[in-house]
């Protein structure tokens, strides 16, 4: 992965050009008149929709009259956002923002509706997942965003990772995603990644009722920098988005305090998982023995029908 996020630093370098244009007392139709290009190109380097090419951002930095130096830092900050990024590498993944901001978080804080959070997916489990959401996915495709979804995990284990705060919806745990092998080897990755000194969980049981993460996914993101300010990801069916305004942040960060008091606690959440996992050990047991017991009734029946089919009289005496 790379030191420095490119995302961060297109983010950074777009808040720092908006920044100066407004300094210099410039309209975003000033600035586009003067290098003649359109006012949208414009507004998407300053919002980091687009990345400035050097060029963009030497002619900028003369038109707002900026110190050599600032010159020459922006224009670092410039190439480091040229830089790809590991996830650069697959065609098709649709979060790639996400994952430029994951890279450098200082603190992740998720809640999760409907599926295992993608910190805790196994292989398996995240690739039924895929599969399920989207049936005609190429196979390409889904094994590269299978692979991202793995590789997004090694954050958890880097030199400095991010703290994460996981609240997961107690109808997860009871969805049978992959089959009942696929979700006891889930329950297991669940207690292993939840062990970690970085991370915690918390089950939202059934009994919290209604609550703000009744059927949010979603996702808040805050960073050790100045240049960055917290961001929520949300994600849908109508796709993925970001929201940065401060109101919107502090909304769902009250949401989040909310839900977390509703949740069980860490360790009850951790014991209670736990006791799913055995249940479902238990019933694949049961299951196997029902299945051997009935194999076994069928191999009699087998042999009695070949033996009478043999001995006709065996069967009428």
């Amino acid at each position: 992965m790379a030191e420095r996020s490119p995302t961060l630093r297109r983010r950074e370098l777009a808040s720092r050009l908006r920044e100066l244009r407004k300094q210099a007392g410039l309209t975003v139709d000033d600035v586009a008149r003067e290098l003649l290009c359109s006012p949208p190109k414009i507004s998407r380097i300053e919002t980091g929709t687009t990345g400035a090419s050097l060029r963009d951002v030497r002619d900028l930095c003369r038109l707002y009259r900026v110190s050599d130096s600032e010159q020459a830092r922006l224009m670092t900050i410039a190439r480091e956002a040229k830089q790809q990024g590991w996830w650069n590498k697959f065609d098709d993944l649709g979060i790639e923002s996400l994952i430029g901001l994951e890279t450098e978080a200082k603190r992740i804080s998720g809640h999760d509706a409907s599926v295992v959070p993608w910190a805790f997916q196994t292989e398996q489990y995240a690739r039924a997942v895929i599969k399920g959401v989207l049936p005609r996915m190429d196979d390409r495709i889904l094994d590269e965003r299978m692979t991202a979804r793995m590789i997004r995990q090694e954050i958890l284990r880097s030199p400095e990772p991010p703290y994460l705060w996981s609240l997961i919806d107690e109808s997860v745990l009871h969805r049978v995603i992959g089959g009942n092998g696929v979700m006891r080897e889930q329950f297991d990755k669940i207690l292993e990644v939840a062990a970690a000194s970085n991370v915690t969980v918390q089950v939202v049981p059934f009994e919290a009722g209604a609550q703000p993460g009744l059927d949010n996914t979603f996702m808040l993101l805050e960073f050790d920098s100045s240049v960055q300010s917290p961001v929520v990801f949300v994600e849908n069916l109508a796709g993925y988005f970001y929201l940065e305004r401060d109101a919107e942040t502090e909304r769902y960060r009250e949401a989040l305090e909310h839900i977390r008091a509703c949740a069980l606690s860490p360790a009850n959440s951790v014991k209670y998982i736990e006791k799913i996992r055995k249940a479902l050990e238990e019933l694949s047991t049961s299951l196997r023995s029902i299945i051997t017991h009935l194999s076994r009734k069928e191999v009699r029946h087998v042999q009695l029908r070949e033996l009478f089919a043999r001995y006709p009289l065996a069967e009428g005496s």
